[in-house]
């Protein structure tokens, strides 16, 4: 027994030392792989380190302004993080409506979306400012109000519902179009013209003479063509790719409402987020913001050609008509901001 273990102890000292050679090589190995480890986790930690996979619901197809400008904000994010952080947008209201991505989004459901004020003015009332009739005079001067200070400040002020505002997305003008000519304030009149299902909208129709009827959006054209409804109001794009314009083929463009829309984020992904990248995503989001204008002017003017190559009636209105649209809404102004004034002031007062 004893001549049986001197064997066994003395083939263990021959493999240890064995294996104190291979134990030199492979440290030799593993030097290298953690210097491979440490330069990757360098230009991890410089772009913040984690590697995220986000969802980002979208309503509209895929060819829409919007929906191609989120595609870039995606492309943008990737590209900034060293392909760390990928979004994924899915369109055509896959993941919900309008409404419904923007309570995910609060609750943390979802990552991103892009809403209209009409729907976010229900998580922040001061927002409502924004979507007031005639507010702005042209579209350069709504612009020079979101990109500045009091843009900022509705971005931000959006936290208090648990989301942080990233960028502003241009949604154009909205004119009336109708069945029958409307010339003037007063061609309004008795009109019944279909409205999103908003308190401040339906009480504009109301405040122009007008009888202000809420239907699903699907629904306005056939509603138009029997008469259910007088007319509609919209944007260009929105006007031309919906073919309104075969059964209302005159159109008022008084442009009552410009209504930026907001790019999104849950405060839950926001606060997952290294400082840095927060920073990318501001970055990409303002970028994008540039992109989506374009693309809007664009797809406008698109539309706008389209629209009158189709023999539909484009009436302006002169100042003095303009006038008696926007002293109309004075109402509208005590009801929905009276507590806002100084802002809508600076608002009105930027040049």
């Amino acid at each position: 027994m004893k001549k049986g273990i001197s064997v066994i102890l003395a083939g263990a000292m021959a493999c240890t030392a064995f294996l104190g050679g291979c134990s030199g090589k492979t440290s030799g190995t593993s030097s290298a792989a953690g210097s491979a480890a440490g330069s990757s986790a360098a230009v991890s930690t410089a772009g913040g380190g984690q590697t995220y996979t986000f969802r980002y619901s979208e309503i509209q197809a895929p060819t829409h302004p919007a929906s191609k400008a989120d595609a870039k904000f995606a492309e943008l994010v990737k590209e900034k993080s060293n392909g760390r952080i990928n979004i994924q947008v899915y369109y055509n209201a896959q993941l919900g409506d309008e409404k419904s991505g923007v309570e995910q989004v609060q609750y943390g459901g979802l990552d991103f979306t892009r809403a209209s004020l009409s729907v976010l003015s229900e998580f922040d009332k001061e927002l409502n400012i924004l979507s007031l009739p005639y507010l702005f005079s042209s579209s350069d001067q709504m612009w020079k109000v979101l990109d500045g200070d009091i843009g900022k400040k509705f971005l931000n002020g959006i936290s208090g519902s648990k989301m942080v505002g990233l960028s502003w997305f241009d949604a154009g003008a909205r004119n009336f179009y109708t069945v029958k000519p409307v010339k003037t304030m007063a061609d309004l009149k008795g009109k019944k013209i279909r409205v999103q299902e908003s308190a401040l909208m339906m009480d504009m129709v109301k405040a122009l003479g007008a009888s202000p009827t809420p239907m699903d959006y699907g629904e306005v054209y056939s509603a138009l063509q029997n008469g259910v409804v007088d007319g509609a109001e919209n944007n260009w794009p929105s006007y031309e790719s919906t073919k309104h314009y075969e059964v209302a083929r005159y159109l008022l463009e008084d442009g009552h409402s410009r209504l930026p829309e907001m790019q999104l984020i849950s405060q839950k992904t926001w606060e997952k987020l290294s400082d840095g990248d927060k920073q990318i995503l501001q970055d990409c989001a303002s970028e994008c913001s540039q992109v989506e204008r374009q693309l809007w002017a664009e797809s406008e003017k698109d539309s706008q050609a389209k629209v009158k190559a189709a023999g539909a009636t484009i009436t302006e209105l002169s100042p003095d008509e303009l006038k008696k649209f926007q002293d109309a809404m004075k109402p509208l102004y005590e009801k929905y901001a009276k507590d806002y004034m100084d802002t809508v002031n600076q608002i009105q007062a930027t040049k």
